[in-house]
């Protein structure tokens, strides 16, 4: 992906307006990468891992019936993990220390989740 390209400005401005952010990918529902700005993680394996969150997810909506999968935090003694739906075919999720401000984090992430399904809409990324 182009360095210039807007989901990459997407991600590097999120990542600079949330403290705390020691990485932001996204991927497609297949769990492959499509873009990344995160150093502490290996970026193919977390789109993965992110793509069976988004999965599991999916499922246990669908088990109570409560519409569509939007997003999921993961809150660990260290940090957090979240995993936004982008649109149809795709995911944004950020890596964040314990220090985040989960509800910014909330705040600024699912626009930027919404602007990435858009641009994704007319593409077939699977």
């Amino acid at each position: 992906m182009a360095p210039d390209s807007p989901v990459l400005v997407e991600i590097h401005e999120l990542r600079m307006r949330l403290p705390h952010v020691v990485g932001v990918l996204v991927a497609s529902v297949d769990g492959l990468l499509i873009a990344q700005d995160a150093e502490s993680v290996e970026p193919e394996v977390f789109a993965a891992m992110s793509a069976a969150q988004l999965g599991l997810g999916q499922q246990i909506i669908a088990a109570v019936r409560s519409g569509e999968f939007r997003e999921t935090v993961t809150t660990a003694s260290n940090g957090y993990v979240a995993v936004f739906a982008a649109g149809a075919s795709a995911l944004l999720t950020v890596i964040a220390g314990r220090e985040l401000n989960v509800a910014r984090l909330h705040h600024e992430a699912r626009p930027v989740a919404a602007r990435i399904g858009e641009h994704f809409q007319h593409i077939e990324i699977r």
